[in-house]
């Protein structure tokens, strides 16, 4: 049987009908809508990002649903991406067109293997320089930064201390304030 490899022409073409439509290698991903929890940590989160990323005047931030163009054949809309000042150039009127500085994916329960698996190594190959998993059940946020070899894990944090995750050492970011 041959394998049918979708690209953006046919994602394009794909219904706004609240489901979450990607593009993973060709591949099509359909995942629900996400959860009222899952969106209040995507704003938790994205508010300390923004405020931070504005008062240093370092870049952009934006939130899902954004298209994220990685390539032809691989178009995923992360929960929140960043981008430093050199890559704002990527920013167009179709989505993000290129790897994001940052992209943040909040775990959920039909999403944990596409999170932890397919899209780890999707943005791996595709040069996303910093990757952070936002884990709802382990109240943690893991960071990962690039590598020749892939992914390595910078940090895994939770709780109520002030932390700074790669690329921002003085975020200042609280975990315990993510969780509704």
């Amino acid at each position: 049987m041959t394998r049918v490899i979708l690209t953006y022409k046919e994602y394009e073409a794909l219904p706004a009908d609240g489901r979450r439509y990607e593009i993973h290698e060709g591949e099509l991903s359909v995942t629900p809508a996400p959860s009222p929890q899952h969106q209040m940590i995507s704003r938790n989160l994205f508010l300390a990002l923004y405020a931070h990323v504005k008062a240093k005047g370092i870049g952009e931030v934006l939130y899902a649903p954004l298209d994220v163009i990685l390539s032809d054949t691989s178009i995923v809309q992360p929960d929140i991406v960043y981008l430093d000042p050199t890559r704002l150039g990527a920013i167009s009127r179709r989505g993000v067109e290129g790897p994001p500085t940052l992209v943040v994916e909040i775990i959920s329960p039909s999403t944990t293997l596409i999170d932890r698996s397919t899209k780890h190594q999707l943005y791996a190959r595709h040069g996303v320089p910093y990757f952070w998993l936002v884990d709802p059940e382990g109240r943690s946020v893991e960071a990962f930064v690039l590598g020749p070899a892939g992914y390595a894990l910078a940090a895994r944090v939770h709780g109520t201390e002030p932390v700074g995750l790669p690329p921002f050492p003085d975020l200042a970011l609280i975990p315990a304030t993510l969780w509704p």
